[in-house]
């Protein structure tokens, strides 16, 4: 019998310009907490406090043509909201999507995310 986490997501990692910037817009946007490894990475903390779920890596070049990363919310306004004050750009909705909402911004580095909600 295959197992169910084959094919699961386990890691995603994200370039960016520098560490300080989306770091500190991660933290204020979503409430993302990381693990310090000094100037060359920081690893997001799983939401269960165990382990990695992704990474901020200054090596690698920023891209808003990669994969798209889909975030879940409660509260499709708040979060919104939340992204601006951080000092995301909308560059996308929010708009009606079959199933819910959704938006879609870039981080400080320019990396593209979107934010879903299905109400």
């Amino acid at each position: 019998m295959p197992s169910t986490t084959h094919h699961r997501l386990s890691y995603i990692e994200f370039g960016v310009t520098d560490l300080v910037a989306p770091r500190a817009f991660y933290e204020s946007a979503f409430g993302w907490t990381f693990n310090d490894y000094g100037r060359s990475y920081a690893g997001i903390r799983a939401a269960s406090g165990d382990g990695e779920v992704g990474g901020l890596n200054p090596q690698a070049q920023p891209s808003d043509a990669g994969p798209l990363v889909l975030l879940v919310s409660d509260d499709l306004d708040a979060s919104v909201t939340a992204v601006e004050a951080a000092g995301g750009t909308i560059v996308a909705g929010p708009y009606d999507f079959p199933g819910g909402r959704r938006f879609e911004f870039t981080d400080p580095s320019g990396n593209r995310l979107g934010v879903f909600s299905d109400s």
